[in-house]
């Protein structure tokens, strides 16, 4: 992915913030990609488990629904860059949302649903639709967003669907991606406060980025905050080994050291989870810290496949 989109919001904060200025603005580094196979275009394997257009059935019990392929902003270090900004092919109509439906409702297993993307805030007429959709299911027990919007650009997060939201009788979990404490600007806040008053669970999803947050303190800040402000740190990602984002892996031994600080030093509840998504798909995987001795090279997945760390 080599399109460039950077909302008003983000390009004002990148003026004073290095750290927003690296996560959404190309970089020369993008062109510097390893061809190998430890990096791979869809090292997760959404793609070979893709069931219906837009929908990734890898994990017994939920479902991912990609509802489209745009985006407020771009993240440069997007898992999905493979795709992500194709908005003509991506985006799903209402026809593939019922067929999704019909889907579901003949695997009476699948309990969780999570809209995605893209980020399906980007495209409110068509998340309303399958919120409607997939909350009338009664096999459908939870219902989670996975978005970037209160970040990239805070005024997506409308009326109508702080309305609807508060409709819905399913839990509904809305996961934001935070990154660096600088993100935390007056109208995110605003936004993440909306979103709570609706209803809505927040937790919220982070990578190890070198040059951003590979700090003890940057994360310490962040964690700390966000749990202030109603969001629960959830996990803490080793950055994916996807071609085109090798710059901003922090090695391995700073990541597990950089962990084993904040859980000395946070709450439980601002205690993210750290893990290793693992390449193939088969789980995300929690890493030991330096309370424990283990083998930092080599690690097994949910199948008990083993893997090296990259």
């Amino acid at each position: 992915m080599l399109a460039e989109k950077i909302s008003d919001h983000l390009k004002n904060l990148a003026k004073k913030s290095p750290a927003i200025k690296r996560q959404f603005y190309l970089s020369k580094w993008e062109l510097h990609t390893k061809e190998d196979k430890l990096n791979s275009v869809d090292p997760l394997l959404e793609d070979e488990h893709t069931k219906k257009r837009g929908l990734i059935y890898k994990y017994r019990g939920r479902v991912l629904i990609l509802l489209t392929l745009s985006c407020a902003a771009y993240c440069r270090f997007c898992t999905r860059r493979r795709c992500v900004s194709e908005l003509e092919k991506g985006l799903l109509t209402k026809k593939d949302i019922d067929e999704i439906a019909r889907y579901i409702k003949q695997h009476k297993e699948i309990k969780e649903i999570i809209l995605s993307g893209g980020d399906p805030l980007t495209a409110p007429n068509l998340s309303a639709y399958s919120l409607k959709a997939f909350s009338a299911l009664p096999q459908i027990k939870i219902i989670r967003i996975g978005t970037r919007v209160p970040v990239s650009n805070p005024k997506l997060v409308t009326d109508d669907l702080l309305k609807l939201i508060r409709k819905i009788s399913q839990p509904i979990y809305v996961g934001i991606h935070f990154e660096h404490p600088d993100e935390l600007t007056p109208e995110t806040i605003k936004a993440c406060e909306k979103l709570r008053k609706a209803g809505a669970i927040l937790y919220s999803q982070s990578v190890f980025l070198k040059g951003v947050n590979d700090s003890y303190e940057v994360l310490y800040e962040l964690f700390s905050r966000l749990i202030e402000i109603g969001v629960k740190p959830y996990y803490l990602y080793r950055c994916d080994p996807v071609q085109g984002i090798e710059h901003f892996r922090v090695p391995f031994e700073k990541e597990i050291k950089i962990a084993t600080q904040l859980r000395k030093n946070l709450s439980g509840l601002a205690w993210p989870t750290y893990v290793i998504d693992t390449p193939n798909g088969n789980g995300k995987i929690p890493v030991p810290l330096e309370f424990w001795q283990f083998d930092k090279k080599e690690f097994k997945d949910f199948l008990g496949k083993k893997h090296k760390v990259i």
